[in-house]
């Protein structure tokens, strides 16, 4: 992996689903693209981390579901994090979540955006 670092915001997921998977998919570029990438989820975007909610989403003819831009950038190696706080607005507990999801403080975001090269907002 390289010395840089990209952090995707992502605030939607369901509600909005064409900008969730554009979300998705920008991530999984980066990641191929040999860049270390977080997605840090708040808000709706924590939803598609729940195990076994994106499989509830109709797919529509010709366009990418939420499930498989979410396949594409687990394997390109992107790694998702979800605030704290948005967890437990939400009732998501840990153990609900993918395995390739963790929980993590309202500051890490903070922390990361000190430390990344870029941080884009879905």
């Amino acid at each position: 992996m390289s010395d840089k670092r990209i952090i995707f915001l992502l605030k939607t997921g369901f509600n909005q689903p064409g900008i969730t998977r554009a979300a998705l998919m920008f991530s999984s570029i980066s990641a191929a693209m040999d860049v270390d990438t977080i997605v840090y989820c708040v808000q709706e975007g924590a939803d598609i981390l729940v195990r076994g909610a994106v499989d509830k989403e109709e797919a529509k003819p010709g366009i990418p579901t939420i499930k498989q831009r979410l396949e594409e950038a687990i394997d390109a190696g992107v790694r998702f994090e979800i605030c704290d706080a948005t967890a437990k607005v939400r009732g998501i507990k840990k153990e609900e979540l993918i395995p390739q999801a963790r929980i993590v403080g309202a500051a890490r975001l903070i922390d990361l955006a000190l430390d990344s090269d870029k941080v884009i907002s879905f």
